[in-house]
């Protein structure tokens, strides 16, 4: 689509929608355009766009810069998300919301209206946060998950100083180790004295002599790096799973952010999950219905047979106990819940017309069957 809808028409739902109503609507437009059940060539994007809507609108920071700027307002939350191959991250360390006045005058002067500034030294590096895709039933029963993604880590030639070895650095002779200078300028509120950016040293106080050869004085290399996970049986869909010091490292030999991976579940094509029960629809047909039967429901532990009793009344629930998903936290599984969805044929035969009049001539008003079904 080369233009984009708004996220609220994409779900079909109101501006002020709860949490939980996006869900809803979420699971409801994934399951329609999912691909292995919708065949249409636009599936595939549709089904994409509901996934954009929902991961804007389920996401509480998200949502209120889409509601405040639309689609420009969420440009500045970084990607790298969707799918298990490659997860480089997505650094959320840096969006700022322009809320205060402080933060709008940053904007236009270079820093720090009215606040003292940090010297230069060790900082922490910035988090990380990648998304996991799992399908169903990886999270309903667990698995265990290589995670590939990059960080930013300290270089071990000259441990993150930047510098050759048994070399050192000198002081910076322009903002003398402060890391910012301070800049006089004219805006339409008079002179204005503002905090910039050292030049010469860009904010690091220092100037390196000699540059490390394998980092060429930056002290931080992009590397590659893999995780082991064991995601848990239960797991349900946005859980955060958090590995500490596994984020990119900080300036000046400061220490590691954390690593955030959000679990993503992939909806099924028959099957809904609530906690840890889980639900389905299942058609069946009128005689079924009237005389009962024994039919056999799928469920993510193997297929089950259920006895249909007769005069089943359209919209019956059946409970199966602990034929739901594991538990996350303790033992034994949830419940699953099967609507039973009664299909009246649209098209008869003369011999079935016939045969349906006469059971109706049989039934009607005397308390039979068929007068619950079909009134």
């Amino acid at each position: 689509m080369s233009e984009k809808r708004d996220y609220y028409e994409v779900l079909e739902l109101e501006k002020g929608a709860s949490k939980e109503e996006i869900k809803k609507a979420y699971r409801k437009h994934a399951k329609k355009y999912h691909p292995d059940v919708n065949k249409a060539s636009d599936a595939e994007e549709k089904f994409k766009e509901v996934q954009e809507a929902y991961e804007t609108l389920y996401d509480d920071q998200k949502r209120s810069a889409y509601d405040q700027y639309g689609h420009a307002g969420t440009s500045g939350f970084s990607g790298g998300f969707g799918g298990t191959q490659d997860f480089s991250g997505a650094d959320f360390s840096n969006m700022g919301d322009f809320s205060d006045i402080g933060s709008i005058f940053d904007s236009f002067f270079g820093g720090a209206f009215g606040r003292e500034q940090r010297s230069p030294g060790n900082q922490r590096g910035e988090d990380l946060q990648v998304r996991l895709t799992l399908e169903f039933e990886e999270a309903v029963f667990g698995k265990e998950h290589v995670l590939r993604y990059n960080r930013r880590v300290n270089c071990k030639k000259c441990n993150g100083s930047g510098a050759k070895n048994g070399t050192s650095t000198e002081t910076c002779s322009q903002c003398k180790g402060r890391g910012r200078v301070m800049r006089v300028q004219r805006s339409f509120l008079g002179t204005i004295q503002t905090a910039a950016v050292c030049p010469a040293c860009r904010g690091q106080g220092h100037i390196i002599k000699e540059k490390c050869e394998e980092c060429n004085g930056n002290g931080i290399l992009e590397k590659g790096e893999e995780i082991k996970l064991k995601i848990p049986q239960g797991t349900p869909d946005g859980l955060v799973l958090r590995f500490k010091e596994k984020g990119n490292a900080g300036a000046n030999g400061g220490g590691y952010g954390d690593l955030y991976i959000q679990i993503e579940v992939k909806p099924h094509k028959e099957f809904e999950r609530s906690g840890n029960d889980i639900y389905i629809e299942r058609d069946i047909d009128v005689l079924t219905a009237v005389l009962g039967d024994t039919i056999e429901i799928p469920t993510v532990h193997g297929n089950v047979k259920v006895k249909v009793k007769e005069g089943t009344q359209p919209d019956t629930i059946l409970k199966l106990s602990g034929k739901g998903a594991p538990k996350l936290r303790g033992s034994g599984n949830g419940d699953q819940y099967v609507k039973l969805k009664i299909i009246i044929p649209k098209r008869l035969n003369k011999n079935q017309k016939k045969l349906w009049e006469e059971i109706k001539s049989t039934s009607k008003g005397k308390g039979g069957i068929l007068d619950g079904l079909f009134g």
